[in-house]
């Protein structure tokens, strides 16, 4: 499959500045999660690196973590755990 580049995956992340407050930027994802392609791509390149590794799980730190770690799990045929922050 062609994987997008990374110049198209940044383009499809959204900057929400002063969010939750002032002088944060909020790096809003859905953009990139409502195209199929995107999304994708995003897990196919997160996964890359570990393909030849043995993974056996994956570490999803909330909350974009449940989302993204579920798919480069399956990507590498591993489990999921699930983190949340203190």
């Amino acid at each position: 499959m062609h994987m997008p580049d990374t110049d198209r995956l940044y383009d499809a992340v959204r900057d929400v500045p002063d969010f939750p407050k002032a002088g944060i930027v909020f790096r809003d994802i859905t953009p990139l999660l409502a195209n199929p392609a995107l999304i994708r791509g995003a897990v196919e390149q997160m996964a890359a690196p570990f393909r030849a590794a043995g993974v056996e799980k994956v570490l999803g730190i909330e909350s974009r973590g449940f989302i993204l770690g579920s798919a480069i799990a399956l990507e590498l045929r591993a489990g999921l755990v699930l983190a949340r922050k203190p």
